[in-house]
């Protein structure tokens, strides 16, 4: 604009003008979402995978974990405080962490318990772990994608037992390694 020349009166806008207009209505509204991935977000276990004809061996990784929460935004101008998603899921990961991680639902692994034992037959082998170090999980495999699967619900049933009711839906990373991460969503 040359120096001297004047804005016409309709280009100027007040910050209330401003706001209205960057503010969605009701019938435009967008989808936000909450994404956390932080250090202490993470599991140490041990696990192997399993189908009929196959075992892998032994073995464990140090999964990390992200989880991603939509919704809409609440009067307080966020979907989910921050702070809440990460308490939550740290506490869902500490329960998988240094643990045996064993899939209750398989369909090739006989599990039992054996006093203080827990014994795992597969086909030929058999496997004997400290009943204390063990976690049945409510899953067929304890591939990285199941337990995503099995780690978003047990956020959502966290968040609804401390009295927070996400509408949308929950993601969850499993990260076996970096650049190595299955997701799950659950809605």
């Amino acid at each position: 604009m040359p120096h001297g020349a004047h804005r016409p009166p309709h280009s100027v806008a007040s910050v209330g003008d401003l706001v209205a207009k960057w503010r969605p209505s009701m019938s435009e509204r967008k989808q936000f979402r909450v994404y956390v991935s932080k250090d202490y977000l993470k599991f140490n276990a041990a696990h192997f995978i399993a189908y009929k004809g196959f075992r892998e061996a032994l073995h464990g990784h140090n999964y990390g974990v992200s989880v991603q929460i939509e919704g809409d935004l609440g009067e307080q101008g966020y979907v989910l405080d921050f702070s809440i998603v990460k308490s939550v899921a740290r506490r869902v990961c500490e329960r998988l962490d240094e643990r045996m991680l064993l899939p209750a639902q398989s369909d090739c692994l006989a599990i039992e318990t054996r006093g203080s034992q827990v014994v795992v037959r597969f086909e030929d082998d058999e496997f004997s772990f400290p009943a204390k170090d063990v976690l049945l999980l409510p899953i067929v495999h304890t591939s990285a994608e199941e337990l995503a699967r099995y780690l978003a619900g047990e956020i959502r049933r966290e968040l609804e037992r401390d009295g927070i009711q996400v509408a949308g839906a929950i993601e969850v990373g499993v990260a076996e390694t970096l650049g190595q991460t299955a997701y799950y969503r659950d809605r």
